[in-house]
């Protein structure tokens, strides 16, 4: 498991709200719910998505746009429309409205889109548990991607998908939002004008690569900085500089924080484990520096870090 892979661990969509519609202008549909991620693909046509104190972001056939929450955002013909904006979210997400194909609650003239007509897709998309909430972090509040990368042939697959009403539609619609959140923001970080946080660079170089994968496939594993050193070929001093100077935090640093992390979602998840189940499972064989190291950096001990989770849901 790579940095940016593990990132994705608690964001599996699961019934997620979905919705294609063919538009002609004038149109204008407001996303009323903000959910944390909003995937937008336009499969022909173009429009302008309008977030909340955000400048309008022109989008056009072929072309990914994700949304983060959670400011709610419009889905217009023109900056100016003149169309009455329509509410779209959760509350739309009824058998009468359709199904799986207008559960974003507008209609889908497809057998009278005429010249010039939109076709959009959306997906919201949950985001949930510590350690995905890292990757909202390093998202802008709208992040565009063009047409002709990665995301290309999933838009063909989901275009296909929702034009049909087969059974197991919705998971094949959830798995295929797996992958073009993936492609889109991986495209995104990769492109020359990209933002990448420093540790997605970071992956790409030989030494702190390794170190970073080794990290977040064996959290539980007693690092040390000599380990990690000794496993990626280079000394302690080395990998000590060159992490740091890459990531922007000393390696254990970092490894710390991930650790917290991932227990904050075991602790969640996990109701019937214990503290010193979770300890050992993310790399304390003690229960009490476990804790120590969790109120650290969380504020919080682990059992109240569950009481409060389990009340907020």
């Amino acid at each position: 498991m790579d940095a940016f892979g593990d990132l994705f661990r608690g964001m599996r969509a699961h019934g997620s709200l979905f919705g294609s519609s063919t538009l002609t202008a004038p149109w204008a549909l407001h996303f009323v719910d903000g959910p944390p991620l909003t995937l937008c693909a336009v499969l022909e046509g173009e429009g302008w998505i309008v977030p909340e104190q955000h400048p309008p972001e022109k989008v056009g056939a072929g072309e990914t746009v994700v949304v983060r929450g959670p400011g709610t955002f419009t889905f217009v013909d023109e900056v100016d429309t003149r169309a009455e904006p329509v509410p779209c979210g959760e509350a739309c997400a009824t058998p009468e409205q359709g199904g799986t194909r207008h559960r974003l609650g507008w209609s889908d003239p497809r057998d009278d889109r005429g010249d010039g007509a939109t076709t959009l897709i959306v997906g919201a998309y949950p985001v949930r548990g510590e350690v995905s909430r890292r990757l909202l972090d390093a998202l802008p509040v709208v992040l565009r991607v063009p047409s002709g990368g990665g995301a290309d042939p999933v838009l063909d697959h989901l275009a296909a998908e929702a034009a049909a009403d087969t059974p197991g539609q919705q998971v094949v619609v959830d798995r295929l939002l797996d992958w073009l959140l993936v492609c889109a923001l991986r495209d995104y970080f990769d492109r020359p004008d990209g933002e990448p946080p420093a540790w997605y660079a970071a992956q790409q170089d030989p030494v702190i690569g390794g170190a970073l994968r080794l990290m977040h496939a064996e959290p539980a594993a007693p690092w040390s900085v000599s380990s990690l050193a000794e496993r990626t070929g280079v000394s302690r001093a080395t990998l000590a500089k060159r992490f740091t100077d890459l990531v922007g935090e000393p390696p254990l640093t970092y490894l710390t924080r991930r650790r917290m992390a991932l227990a904050a979602d075991l602790l969640t998840e996990r109701a019937g484990a214990t503290v010193a189940e979770i300890a050992r499972a993310v790399g304390y064989s003690d229960a009490f520096a476990f804790s120590v190291a969790f109120k650290r950096t969380r504020g919080v001990t682990p059992s109240g870090f569950r009481r409060t989770a389990a009340t907020a849901r």
